[in-house]
């Protein structure tokens, strides 16, 4: 029995077609043209990485949403978002280049999720990455041409809402745990505003219940960096999978040794799920938000440095027009990508749908192989976007349908009404005049001209709709 063909759409895919093209391509071009004016370079690159380029500090739950697989003994990837692939680039391409480095980009990314409302499995990201600038100036140039963006699409009702990671780091660090404890509590932050606290802490014990055909606690004398080498060797040859579920086999191994040094940190660890109950109530207007956060910060006794710092950006925010009203603060905040470590954020629409994010993430260039360099960057969904604008602003309304007996003069005609910058057609089944004003109107067309000897005589669809 042979194969059959069904012409369904992949689920979580789309086909597009007509206006709906042009309306995505006329978003595209606003932005990068918003970006370009800014001094931001394009960039274009292959669909297609190295898995592992993912694996590095993007997070469990982006990494468990990979499409991966294995080709001529290579793990191979298709792009889930642009800030990684971007940074291998400059990396590889671009290292001798002047910083700061301005570089913009558009173009699809693939995750497996479940769609729902302007959520797809393939989508396109349109937006920036700012290398090699620290501190509030360079945070507040991206925040300041996110909401830019916005704003040059007639998109005016939404709310930027800003968190910290850096913020976050310092206070868990206060309490003296191990760094791979920090960082795992500082990623529970998104699980806990969406959860519960106590059904994340239920999770965090169920983590611990592994069962190994190794006992732990007799390694217990050795440091943290000797242990993960020899588990990453052992386990293996005594049947223990390490390369299950998209997660590296180191991140598996450091959870491991996290297991076996946490009873030692009980105490504290206790300290930090009251720490993070009161980081995710610390939400709302950034003036009581700071006044909360800075209590905080005395109450754990550590220094405002980074707090400061995010106080300078807001204030800078001012100058680019950014309405203080629709700004919220919240260090509940994780935005799951585990490479951030400062300002984070993240814009909604009117709707409450997720329109932009982005934030600032220093390390990631290092991490990747590349000479150490501050970073910041963000990304419009562009699904997203389309859900918020009214296509009607966008299509385009100068179209007309050329018709007439002599093909030579049609010809003529189409090309002198195209330099006028109407978008013209050629009719090219020589049908009557009446076939040819239903095609036009059907196609949704705003001219129909008739070519003869004398000339072209231009007729308005439009005024004779309204008619």
């Amino acid at each position: 029995m042979g194969y059959q063909l069904t012409p369904e759409v992949v689920r979580g895919t789309r086909d597009l077609f007509g206006a709906a093209v042009h309306q995505r391509q006329a978003l595209i071009q606003t932005l990068t043209a918003t970006f370009d004016q800014a001094g931001y370079d394009p960039i274009e690159l292959p669909l297609l990485e190295h898995r592992e380029l993912y694996l590095k500090k993007s997070g469990d739950d982006l990494i468990a949403k990979l499409y991966h697989w294995n080709q001529g003994g290579r793990d191979l990837a298709l792009r889930p978002e642009w800030t990684a692939s971007v940074l291998r680039a400059v990396i590889s391409g671009l290292g001798d280049a002047p910083i700061p480095l301005r570089l913009r980009y558009a173009g699809p990314v693939f995750r497996y999720e479940r769609p729902r409302r302007a959520t797809y499995r393939q989508f396109t990201q349109v937006g920036i990455e700012l290398l090699g600038a620290p501190g509030p100036l360079a945070d507040a140039e991206a925040l300041g041409l996110a909401v830019t963006g916005l704003r040059e699409l007639g998109i005016h009702h939404w709310t930027l809402t800003i968190g910290h990671i850096g913020v976050i780091k310092t206070l868990l660090n206060s309490l003296g745990l191990p760094e791979r404890i920090t960082s795992a509590l500082t990623w529970s932050l998104e699980r806990i505003r969406s959860k519960g606290l106590d059904a994340v802490k239920q999770q965090w014990r169920d983590n611990d219940d592994d069962d190994l055909p190794v006992d732990l606690a007799s390694l217990a004398h050795l440091a943290d960096q000797d242990l993960e080498t020899l588990l990453l060797r052992v386990l293996p040859s005594l049947g223990v999978r390490l390369d299950s579920g998209g997660r590296e086999p180191q991140a598996i191994i450091q959870r491991l040794v996290r297991k076996l040094r946490r009873g030692d940190d009980a105490l504290n660890l206790d300290r930090a799920w009251h720490l993070l109950s009161a980081l995710t109530a610390a939400h709302g207007p950034a003036p009581s938000v700071m006044q909360q956060m800075r209590e905080l910060c005395t109450e754990y006794t550590v220094a405002t440095d980074a707090l400061d710092e995010l106080q300078t950006t807001l204030d800078l925010l001012k100058a680019y027009g950014v309405p203080t009203n629709q700004i919220v603060l919240d260090f509940g905040m994780g935005r799951g990508l585990h490479y951030y470590t400062g300002l984070i954020f993240e814009i909604d629409g009117a709707d409450g749908l997720q329109l932009c994010g982005g934030g600032r993430y220093d390390d990631l260039v290092a991490a990747l192989g590349g000479r150490a360099m501050p970073a910041v960057g963000f990304a419009y969904g562009l699904e997203r976007i389309v859900a918020a604008v009214a296509p009607a602003e966008i299509i385009p309304n100068k179209s007309v349908l050329v018709v007439g007996d002599d093909h030579s003069l049609v010809i003529q005609a189409a090309a002198s009404l195209r330099q006028q910058g109407y978008r013209t057609a050629i009719d090219l089944r020589q049908r009557s005049y009446a076939a040819n004003l239903n095609d036009a109107r059907r196609r949704e067309m705003s001219h129909l001209a008739l070519v003869n000897a004398d000339g072209i005589q231009l007729r308005d669809l439009n005024e004779q709709k309204a008619q």
